[in-house]
């Protein structure tokens, strides 16, 4: 008899499933809109939160929805330095500022990004985790691409019309801190998944 191994007990689910029940729901840029595409739109951070079982802390902003009256609010991944009450301008006129959303397009080379869109309009992908960043590097203007530098230090080609944040995740240097004993494990793990402790044997 063969052993049933781990990666194969994960796959029907059941004891594990990911601990979601505490989660604040789906971290990602605005749809894109024509204000976006065109111009931009000014939202204002209303509170930092943390989320279960992810490094990095949440902002939650406010804008006003462009096209009926009332107000959107949307849940973005914390950048360094961001703090409730700040503007954020999202769109392609936007201003090269900590927290602001562009095209990686109308950035100069050796920006500083996070929360990367992978494929345009997919709302952010790449460099999502605390304390990550990619740096734009170069751009083809005829081609409309743009090469960056992902975390792992590989190189990308995308799409010059791919939105990013300006400025580094929150949330940096969590892993500085050595965990020392068991329980903080437990705990940590507690709130993400089923995935500790490991038996090697």
């Amino acid at each position: 008899m063969g052993r049933v191994i781990r990666s194969q007990r994960k796959g029907p689910g059941s004891v594990f499933k990911a601990h979601t029940k505490n989660r604040k729901g789906k971290a990602a840029l605005r749809p894109v809109d024509y204000a976006e595409r065109h111009g931009y739109v000014k939202g204002v951070v209303r509170d930092i939160i943390h989320d279960p079982g992810r490094g990095a802390p949440l902002a939650k902003v406010v804008f006003r929805d462009p096209y009926r009256y009332r107000l959107r609010t949307e849940t973005f991944i914390a950048t360094e330095g961001m703090y409730t009450g700040q503007f954020i301008y999202c769109g392609r006129k936007a201003a090269l500022q900590i927290g602001n959303i562009l095209p990686v397009g109308t950035m100069p080379e050796g920006t500083i990004i996070c929360c990367m869109e992978e494929k345009s309009g997919d709302r952010g992908k790449i460099a999502r985790a605390s304390g990550n960043y990619a740096t734009v590097i170069s751009h083809n203007h005829d081609k409309k691409k743009t090469r960056v530098k992902l975390p792992s230090g590989s190189k990308k080609v995308i799409p010059s019309a791919n939105r990013a944040v300006v400025g580094i995740v929150a949330g940096g240097g969590r892993i500085d801190k050595p965990i020392l004993k068991a329980g903080r494990a437990y705990h940590k793990y507690k709130a993400k998944r089923n995935c500790w402790p490991k038996v090697r044997g």
